[in-house]
């Protein structure tokens, strides 16, 4: 799976995440729920919102040639 839910602690407000390795990563935060995942090596990633909600992560990844 390439987007995981990471535990939020509500009532201090905190996420707490464990670093592995030196890949890029990118966390978002909407309804309460914080979602991990994985930058692409080559590629992009967008966060689509709606009406101040999080809808979905697009991937567009690629290798030059």
């Amino acid at each position: 799976m390439r987007i995981r839910e990471i535990p939020v602690d509500k009532k201090n407000r905190q996420i707490l995440i464990n670093l592995e390795g030196n890949e890029p990563f990118c966390v978002v935060y909407s309804d309460g729920k914080a979602k991990i995942t994985k930058l692409p090596a080559h590629g992009e990633t967008k966060v689509i919102t709606h009406q101040g909600r999080v809808k979905r992560v697009k991937f567009d990844e690629g290798e030059e040639f």
